[in-house]
């Protein structure tokens, strides 16, 4: 008996832990629009395949995927072709991460690829 609430007790402590982790997933309106009404932390990565330092912000964004306490949504856009997203959110340059709660922009980075400044823009909108 002891062993099936041992056993129970951690799979409902990793389904918590996987609630509260960073998920990185491709851009969608509907997922944006989804996140904004609920009043959810979300972020826009404006990333271009051709970018060497959008990429080094995508091994980042991955690496922090299995940090405690970052529960929020990385939707990344397609620098090239969301155009009319880009002209919403003013964005000039690609790897721009946008931070935001709800429709409210907690934070702007551009070309950072350092952890600590990635994880502190993520944590703004939190």
């Amino acid at each position: 008996m002891k062993i099936a609430k041992l056993v129970l007790s951690t799979l409902l402590s990793l389904g918590a832990m996987a609630s509260q982790a960073l998920d990185i997933q491709a851009y969608s309106a509907a997922a944006l629009a989804q996140a904004q009404s609920a009043n959810k932390p979300v972020a826009l990565h404006f990333h271009a395949g051709w970018c060497p330092t959008c990429r080094a912000q995508e091994k980042v964004l991955k690496d922090l995927k299995s940090e405690a306490g970052l529960d929020l949504t990385v939707l990344v856009a397609n620098y090239d072709t969301e155009k009319d997203l880009k002209r919403r959110f003013n964005i000039r340059a690609q790897s721009t991460l946008v931070v935001l709660h709800g429709t409210k922009e907690t934070y702007r980075v551009v070309g950072d690829t350092s952890p600590g400044g990635i994880r502190a823009a993520l944590k703004s909108a939190l």
